[in-house]
């Protein structure tokens, strides 16, 4: 776990055979009502889908037990709750006008007073990237500035939350100069996030549509500076 402590993020390979992978997103190209074959039906540069049920593939990918093990070691044991399914699954698809979608942010992690989530320096979730394809350099995987886990508090503080649009261009220009990893990898690989790394979406520039879930892990209770954890230690901890 020294690696997340110091990139803000942790690639968990082969949590489910690539086959898995495979069979789920046979099943979201059907949901979707499109074809991998049939490149006439891709005119839009983002496709939201969904996992609501967590049946068949999607759970032997959201249950694995080297997802688990990689929960307990930054989160804690008994810190996280077991999602019941992949939920959000956005599809980009290659060759047509990128979406106007690619800021610099971190997910919405703490609910507000007004019912909305919004982004805090006490996150009630941690993020998990699920690959769904083969995902290259130029399969417009998310762009991870590493280290910018280290940025965010001094930004969002211990005060109220901050709407995410508003925190968004404060934290890309906080982490401003921080190395960026792709997520690439094979379906069935994850990463797990830090809930303060700063992130974003970019361009298309490959062959394939690139299908990746992006679910929000609660915690029981929002981190603290003052938790014993993996993921406290990565934010407040010498550096």
């Amino acid at each position: 776990m020294e690696r997340f402590v110091a990139d803000g993020f942790a690639k968990v390979e082969g949590v489910a055979p690539r086959e898995v992978g495979d069979r789920a997103r046979a099943l979201l190209w059907e949901r979707m009502g499109l074809s991998p074959d049939d490149r006439s039906g891709w005119t839009q540069p983002v496709v939201w889908t969904a996992d609501l049920t967590g049946e068949g593939p999607f759970g032997t990918l959201i249950r694995g037990e080297r997802l688990r093990q990689a929960l307990d070691a930054v989160a804690g044991p008994g810190a996280w709750v077991p999602r019941g399914s992949l939920g959000n699954i956005p599809v980009r698809f290659p060759d047509v006008a990128p979406a106007d979608d690619r800021g610099w942010h971190i997910d919405a992690n703490t609910p507000g007073a007004d019912g909305a989530w919004h982004v805090s320096g006490r996150p009630h979730t941690l993020l998990l990237l699920v690959l769904l394809s083969e995902v290259g350099e130029h399969d417009a995987p998310t762009r991870i500035r590493v280290g910018s886990h280290r940025d965010a508090p001094a930004v969002l503080g211990q005060g109220e939350p901050m709407d995410f649009r508003v925190a968004g261009p404060l934290l890309e220009q906080a982490s401003r100069g921080r190395e960026e990893a792709p997520a690439t990898g094979v379906p069935g690989d994850m990463y797990v996030v830090h809930p303060f790394t700063v992130h974003a979406a970019q361009e298309h520039r490959g062959t394939r549509p690139r299908f990746m879930a992006q679910a929000p892990v609660m915690l029981r209770e929002p981190l603290s500076p003052a938790d014993d954890c993996v993921l406290a230690r990565a934010a407040w901890g010498a550096a």
